[in-house]
């Protein structure tokens, strides 16, 4: 099976201008990637203009399409703002919205200071509020229809995560919007849906989330069913299907895609997994002997 072939046709995203926050690097540079190779024109954001543009250049260079570089901290709703008239002058107008910036560290939560939690909440929910915020108004306000926000979460943002605790405060905050908008938003023509990824190894987040050796005694491949990570290109799939017209009729969801992660860990007794084939052997001729008396 090649799960890393790309999924739509050429021009599926023709005629499309799209922002990704966070669009430097990671996944919201392979997503951005796919977008321009099926025929959108990209603008990336974030606060590091100089990452920015040679992301910029680089992507136009492999693909042929329209990349345009602003500088944003969506943490500010006045960079936020000056941010969507900039790319509205440059493309005529915005069509997505990817809010895919983020950020988030491992800690036992009594050792974050104030500051620490609020920098989460604020790149996360806040960020995300900014940018929603922004560009559905200006959408409501120009009567612009069949517009789509299409939002990164986790898997851990229904059921929380311990030692994550501002992530998953601002990504259950994140996932509550996407849902709240996609009812309330709806008669003015937008779209709202969320990605939960699981595991999909980047350089910058996992060596922030598990630096040093902790990334080799932390194996994720453990912990999904399919034994295995995502691939950059199967998020860059699912997220160009939510984003395209072919997802017209999809509203207000979450699409979890992680081999099966999360509901491994969420089954009482999935780590009986870890039994051998001969104490189970054990286990089933005790329970017949119960039986039989």
């Amino acid at each position: 099976m090649n799960y890393t072939a790309k999924m739509l046709r050429d021009d599926a995203l023709k005629g499309k201008n799209i922002v990704v926050t966070g669009g430097g690097s990671g996944l919201g540079k392979a997503m951005t990637k796919y977008f321009l190779e099926l025929g959108a024109k990209v603008a990336i954001t974030s606060r590091n203009l100089e990452k920015l543009q040679n992301t910029a250049k680089e992507l136009e260079g492999e693909t042929g399409g329209t990349c345009l570089a602003v500088q944003c901290d969506v943490r500010h709703n006045d960079q936020v703002e000056a941010m969507r008239d900039q790319v509205i002058k440059e493309f005529g107008t915005v069509d997505i919205l990817l809010n895919n910036a983020a950020g988030n560290f491992i800690s036992p939560t009594e050792r974050l200071s104030a500051n620490a939690f609020d920098t989460i909440i604020d790149i996360v929910l806040k960020g995300t509020k900014n940018c929603t915020l922004a560009f559905g108004k200006h959408w409501i306000d120009t009567e612009y229809k069949n517009t789509v926000v299409l939002n990164i979460v986790t898997t851990y943002a229904w059921t929380g995560s311990a030692y994550v605790v501002p992530s998953a405060t601002a990504k259950a905050g994140v996932l509550a919007m996407t849902r709240s908008l996609a009812v309330e938003w709806a008669k003015y023509g937008m779209r709202f849906n969320a990605i939960a990824p699981g595991p999909f190894p980047t350089k910058g987040a996992w060596d922030r989330l598990l630096p040093g050796d902790l990334k080799d005694k932390f194996d994720m491949k453990k912990q999904v069913p399919l034994a295995r990570v995502g691939e950059h290109q199967e998020l860059a799939n699912l997220a160009a299907y939510l984003v395209s017209d072919f997802s017209a009729y999809v509203n207000g969801e979450v699409i979890t895609i992680d081999g099966g992660e999360w509901l491994k860990g969420a089954g009482q007794f999935n780590l009986l997994e870890q039994i051998p084939e001969a104490m189970w052997d054990q286990l089933e001729a005790m329970i017949r002997a119960k039986k039989s008396k």
